[in-house]
């Protein structure tokens, strides 16, 4: 469905945090588009200048429009899932018995099996927008940018105006910029800027979460210690594909050394 000013029609409008979905919120207030509702999901484990940022368009939101952004989240936490829930289902249970492992928790998440995505996000934004579609005849608003149009998905109850606008995600960025929000400089040290704990993230983001955000560093080595101690060296105490957090706390420190050695040579 086409972006429309329709005001009868009940609007909502997704927001993950990033660029693309900011820039459409942004632009959606300044063309005057109705807006009835905004959703994010509060995973717990963002980045604090995530964390800012959101509670700064929620001022600017309720500054604007009157409105304050409808935050949803599970009922339990990233670690409970990743360590402590119970096993259900009986092919899982049986498995992890042949493997001589405990039949409780996820272990870390992966490309294969990214129940963090689904535990914590999009079950959640799902089920809300089922609902307003149902009760409301809901139009959702999702923020995916133009050179991304591969990822919308033909839906009457949804809508993505950046890709019918033509804003790049290096466009949207700028937007963002332009209006003064800025993430705390999030994108000028990582790619993107999700949960600090993703597994998923480049081996140079993840040096450079330890040298930007040393804290959060701390808390992924503990993380990942205990996910070594609960299920072992497998693919569920694994944080990545032949690295542990443990080996990659190693390797950098053995970087940082040899490029002061270097430094002390020039």
């Amino acid at each position: 469905m086409e972006a429309t000013t329709n005001s009868k029609i009940f609007s909502s409008v997704a927001l993950s945090g990033g660029k693309d979905s900011t820039a459409l919120l942004l632009l959606m207030i300044e063309k005057g588009m109705p807006i009835d509702c905004v959703l994010h999901a509060k995973t717990g484990m963002d980045f604090p200048e995530m964390e800012a940022h959101i509670a700064k368009l929620d001022d600017f939101l309720f500054q604007e429009r009157g409105l304050h952004i409808t935050i949803l989240q599970a009922a339990h936490s990233f670690e409970w899932f990743m360590f402590d829930v119970p096993l259900q289902q009986k092919r899982a249970i049986d498995r992890r018995l042949a493997l001589n492992q405990p039949l409780h928790g996820y272990g870390w998440p992966g490309s294969r099996v990214r129940w963090c995505t689904g535990k914590l996000k999009t079950h959640l934004m799902d089920k809300e927008v089922n609902r307003l579609k149902k009760e409301q005849n809901a139009l959702h608003y999702i923020g995916i940018a133009a050179d991304e149009a591969h990822r919308c998905k033909t839906n009457e109850h949804h809508s993505y105006p950046l890709v019918e606008w033509g804003i790049t995600e290096a466009q949207a960025l700028q937007i963002c910029y332009s209006r003064g929000f800025d993430w705390g400089g999030l994108y000028e040290i990582y790619h993107r800027a999700s949960c600090w704990c993703c597994p998923l993230q480049r081996i140079g983001e993840l040096k450079q979460l330890r040298r930007h955000h040393p804290k959060l560093w701390a808390q992924l080595l503990d993380l990942d210690n205990r996910a070594r101690a609960q299920f072992g060296p497998g693919p569920l105490g694994q944080f990545k594909k032949n690295w542990s957090v443990k080996h990659l706390e190693e390797r950098f420190a053995r970087e940082d050394e040899e490029t002061n050695e270097q430094y002390k040579i020039l």
